[in-house]
């Protein structure tokens, strides 16, 4: 164990971590028997419960038959019928599907796609528009595109420049417009990406759906490519299927990831329109994508992406999240008003709790102290900073939601 390195960690003064050997439903089990209530989903991605069976039987019969193929030259049936069934409930009018392995790696395969339209279509259009606090993954160019955050303080000399914009949440709606605005008479702006409706890692910050869409507007207006990051927002936690569905203006290349398997194995998939697609259909070999991955559209990652989607899909499953939701919005209609709250807020089956603290950001001690104390309660819940979130697998019972409710009240005493 100690020879193991783990991520997001200050390994001098980590407490020693947790041995997982089995899950169930909402659970982690130690080997003796001690069961941790996963209230984040094990850093989102698990949408339907830990081991479940069917997914997990759908991953052992596509692994009987085959565990993978290159994907250039070649295809297999499980990537075809992914494809062929995600990109009809994607919002906008996506036509084009390329698989990658992660969230990281989703986003990047949208910003070099976006870039590349503009050089094949010999047009100099070259500068990134994003959201200031931004969190898009941790490889160089996802880095550079969410601007420079204390997540890539070590790397700021390496990244290259974008130019960042106030994000439009609910009290700063006018000066977002007014930044893109400004950005847009002044820059050869390529793409503007953006976590819709919310920002996970940088807090949990809410965005006002109007003023999104009207940034959407007008980088249709100057023809800016949008490129929705969805990895964390996609598959209902926002309450519709994709955050981006909600918004009036659908964004023209959208990047899923996490809850796209269920959380049982690694794969990113972006999407694109047919007409984005189109500046690379040519006979000039150099005009191609030039990306790729060793894993991509693996034969099992994408069995378990249909397992999941079926899961998804059913009714059990929406009454679920309608369940989580309402859950969330009681737990704030309760609590709101706290005096030891900045802000107490739910969007579909996320809930966040800002608590007051002189340090605001992802390093407050606040963090450690929070996530210690539900640690000894048995649940899991990984704060950013000082604020507390609430993203559980949609299998979750009312008792457990109560009881994760509850045990967040006493932090408040």
């Amino acid at each position: 164990m100690a020879a193991i390195w783990h991520p997001f960690t200050q390994m001098k003064t980590a407490q020693a971590p947790i041995e997982i050997t089995r899950g169930k439903g909402a659970y982690l089990l130690t080997r003796d028997g001690t069961s941790y209530l996963d209230a984040i989903s094990s850093w989102w991605v698990n949408l339907h419960g830990h081991a479940h069976p069917y997914i997990a039987k759908k991953i052992a019969d596509q692994a009987s038959e085959l565990e993978h193929v290159i994907f250039a030259g070649f295809t297999h049936p499980p990537a075809r019928e992914l494809t062929d069934r995600l990109l009809p409930l994607l919002p906008g009018k996506m036509g084009k599907l390329f698989y990658s392995d992660n969230g990281s790696t989703a986003v990047e395969v949208g910003l070099k796609i976006a870039l590349q339209y503009w050089h094949n279509k010999k047009k100099n259009k070259t500068k990134i528009v994003s959201f200031k606090g931004g969190y898009h993954g941790d490889t160089f160019g996802t880095m550079s595109a969410s601007g420079k955050t204390p997540f890539n303080r070590p790397f700021w000399n390496h990244l290259f420049e974008v130019i960042t914009i106030t994000p439009p949440s609910r009290v700063l709606e006018e000066k977002c417009v007014e930044e893109l605005e400004a950005a847009v008479a002044t820059s050869n702006i390529a793409c503007f990406l953006f976590e819709p409706l919310i920002q996970g890692a940088s807090g949990m910050v809410v965005h006002c759906p109007k003023t999104l869409s009207h940034l959407l507007r007008i980088c249709r207006e100057h023809e800016i490519i949008t490129i929705a990051d969805e990895v964390m927002t996609g598959f209902g936690r926002t309450g519709s299927l994709f955050a981006s569905e909600i918004l009036d203006v659908q964004p023209d290349i959208l990047c899923l990831s996490k809850g796209i398997t269920g959380g049982f194995l690694p794969l990113g998939a972006t999407a694109c329109t047919e007409e984005i697609y189109q500046a690379f259909h040519s006979e000039e070999k150099q005009k191609a994508f030039l990306h790729g991955h060793s894993y991509t559209a693996n034969p099992i990652s994408c069995a378990s992406a249909l397992a999941s989607l079926d899961l998804l899909l059913a009714q059990e499953c929406t009454k679920q999240r309608t369940m989580i939701s309402r859950s969330h919005a009681d737990f704030v209609k309760q609590w709101k008003n706290h005096p030891r709250l900045t802000r107490c807020e739910s969007l579909g089956t996320i809930l966040a709790i800002e608590y007051k603290d002189g340090n605001s950001t992802y390093f407050s001690t606040l963090s450690n102290e929070l996530y210690h104390f539900f640690i000894n309660q048995k649940i899991l819940l990984r704060p950013l900073g000082n604020v507390l979130y609430v993203l559980p697998p949609y299998c979750i019972t009312q008792e457990e939601l109560t009881l994760i409710y509850d045990t967040i009240a006493l932090t408040f005493e």
